[in-house]
């Protein structure tokens, strides 16, 4: 796939000063050049009648490829000038930046960007443009933090094109949440999911020669910490089945991973699958979630994508009055994890032996993320909170002592009750800070509605 590049053109009246319309856009696209894209440019297009400036900037625009188009309005411009040119680049994605006024002395002088902008606006959302709205402010620094948000939502939409998530196996404990309409997710997010067998995991793992295995539980050893004893043998299981899937990840370049767990990994293999994913995290740097949570791998995509971050999965097992008590049972991605990670060889239910993960999830501001489909409909719970660490609690049929699991209670903005009524599945996908703006901004560009 090829390097994700931007667009710019920049307008302004034809009666305007050329050299107020110029030196201003350069210095936008300076800004806009330090965000380290490649940028295809044109010069200033004005309004001249015979739209010399317009099929100008269309021809050499048109001679190179690029997937989001930035429309600077440095001045006043009739409509119809710009509409000439950016409905040529209708299909992609464009931000609509309006320059501003400057100061001499005690006086602002204006061009007239925001008629400009305003008006235009207007016209490319009757005409069902996917843009979004900046402007700048005369006096202040360029918006350049806004911009950024709106550029990396639309680099995320365009890497969800292509990307392609490995599924061992289908609906785990046949749940209704984790299925997914292949047909519509590809057309929607871009997103193609590819099941294969645990046959196959089966007979590439014993494909694994011994020293790869050997230097993988030395690489556990290494790393992790054990509260108990663990012998090498019950590392070394999960290693080579590790190291079989890593294989398939790289020969598909899928860019995230789920496996069947309770039906596949644990019935048919008495194998919990966490230290597995574990691996995986750190082998192929993947977003991995348990239980074929299909739509849990794409929303983890999106995450990932637009923020950089991982997007780690986190359960929910109660709703107090204020918060959530969200946390794994098997699990955490490095990124998530306070300090080293811990393991605890521990035994659950029919299970003899769980590398249980029971490493500290870290607290702080964060973002809850969900894609859900239903009736036909994509849309994207989208929660603000603050999460801190759990009061005491252990989840029923672990040996005693019960382990702490990985968990955090999280406050959500907006309080419980209207969180719950929005829900749509067991797993959530969060992220650290503040991601709802260019999560709303990949979503628009997706056209999945936020809840």
């Amino acid at each position: 796939m090829h390097e994700f590049t931007i667009g710019f053109v920049p307008f302004g009246e034809i009666n305007t000063p050329a050299e107020a319309i110029l030196s201003r856009s350069q210095a936008a696209l300076a800004e806009l050049r330090m965000l380290g894209y490649p940028i295809v440019d044109t010069a200033p297009v004005t309004d001249d009648p015979q739209y010399v400036d317009a099929d100008r900037a269309i021809e050499e625009l048109s001679a190179k490829r690029f997937d989001m188009l930035v429309v600077c309005v440095a001045g006043w411009i009739p409509t119809h000038a710009v509409i000439r040119v950016i409905d040529h680049f209708r299909h992609l994605p464009m931000l609509l930046w309006s320059l501003c006024g400057w100061q001499e002395g005690a006086k602002l002088i204006s061009t007239a960007d925001q008629a400009g902008a305003t008006a235009l606006s207007y016209a490319m959302r009757g005409m069902h443009y996917r843009y979004h709205y900046i402007y700048s402010v005369a006096g202040q620094p360029l918006p350049m933090d806004q911009i950024v948000d709106y550029v990396e939502a639309c680099h995320a939409a365009f890497k969800l094109r292509d990307c392609r998530i490995g599924s061992a196996g289908y609906r785990d404990m046949l749940l209704y949440g984790t299925m997914f309409d292949g047909m519509s997710l590809r057309r929607v997010v871009g997103a193609e999911v590819e099941p294969f067998e645990m046959l196959e995991i089966e007979q590439r793992a014993q494909e694994i020669p011994e020293n790869a295995v050997a230097d993988a539980v030395r690489f556990v050893r290494e790393v992790y910490a054990f509260k108990k004893e663990c012998d090498d043998e019950t590392i070394a299981k999960c290693a080579r089945y590790a190291l079989a899937i890593a294989r398939k990840i790289r020969e598909r370049n899928y860019d995230a991973i789920t496996l069947v767990d309770v039906d596949g990994f644990k019935k048919l293999l008495g194998l919990p699958p966490a230290m597995i994913f574990m691996l995986l995290d750190r082998f192929c740097g993947v977003c991995t979630i348990p239980e074929n949570d299909i739509l849990g791998s794409v929303t983890q995509l999106m995450v990932r994508y637009a923020t950089g971050q991982i997007g780690g999965y986190l359960e929910f097992y109660e709703f107090f009055e204020d918060t959530l008590l969200a946390g794994v049972p098997d699990f955490i991605p490095s990124e998530l994890t306070d300090g080293q990670p811990v393991i605890d060889p521990n035994a659950f239910g029919l299970l003899s032996t769980s590398l249980l993960n029971v490493s500290k999830v870290r607290d702080g501001e964060v973002t809850m993320v969900r894609l859900l489909y239903l009736d036909g409909e994509y849309t994207m719970q989208l929660v603000r909170g603050t999460a801190t660490q759990p009061r005491a609690w252990s989840e029923c049929g672990w040996e005693e002592p019960a382990p702490q699991l990985p968990s955090v209670e999280i406050r959500p903005e907006g309080g419980v009750r209207a969180f719950a009524d929005n829900v749509g599945s067991q797993h959530t996908v969060i992220c650290y800070g503040d991601c709802t703006e260019r999560m709303r901004h990949l979503c628009k560009l997706l056209g999945i509605r936020v809840l």
